[in-house]
């Protein structure tokens, strides 16, 4: 079992502990050059960028793309369905696992983050998985923290920091994000 899996399962890791360091921080040097290929790479050559973030992902479904510039740090946890659009500037924490379904668009500056750390000591991080279902929207620079589920259809608005599940088909907005419409 990796660390990444470890995580997933609940683990707790401290940063210095040598198996952490050599999986997560390999894959992070991996991630870290290749968003560095992609964000310098002419917007204009597309497939260009595709290959790259395929790259990165393992495999780019079909129809999906992340507008760059942007930061993945944990590629091989970013599971991605088909018809996934990020706008610019989106900031990916992934280690504790992000799925984002079929559909879901995400606008620009967007933060989705799986990661925190030990209050008591810092050094020690703990993971949540993230889930954003099919056809949801996420709004410019909305923050997603661990372990929230984004629902079907679901919108979250502009600037919202979503720290607890939004339902299928409903409206959040706010910081902390609130539902103030289901449909």
């Amino acid at each position: 079992m990796s660390v990444f899996d470890d995580l997933q399962n609940g683990a707790s890791y401290d940063i210095f502990d040598p198996r952490y360091v050599e999986e997560a921080h390999g894959e992070m040097a991996r991630c870290r050059h290749l968003c560095w290929q992609i964000n310098g790479t002419d917007p204009d050559e597309r497939e260009k960028i595709a290959a790259l973030e395929g790259e990165l992902l393992g495999t780019l479904p079909e129809g999906s793309f992340l507008t760059p510039p942007f930061q993945v740090d944990i590629g091989c946890r970013l599971r991605l369905g088909k018809n996934v659009f990020a706008n610019h500037g989106l900031t990916v924490m992934s280690i504790g696992t992000i799925t984002i379904e079929d559909g879901v668009m995400i606008g620009p500056e967007a933060a989705l983050l799986t990661v925190n750390h030990e209050p008591k000591n810092i050094r020690v991080i703990k993971t949540r998985e993230i889930r954003i279902k099919k056809n949801a929207w996420i709004g410019a620079r909305v923050c997603i923290l661990p372990g929230v589920t984004v629902g079907e259809n679901a919108i979250v608005g502009t600037g919202s920091v979503v720290t607890k599940d939004v339902p299928d088909n409903c409206v959040a907005v706010g910081n902390p994000a609130c539902v103030v419409k289901r449909s």
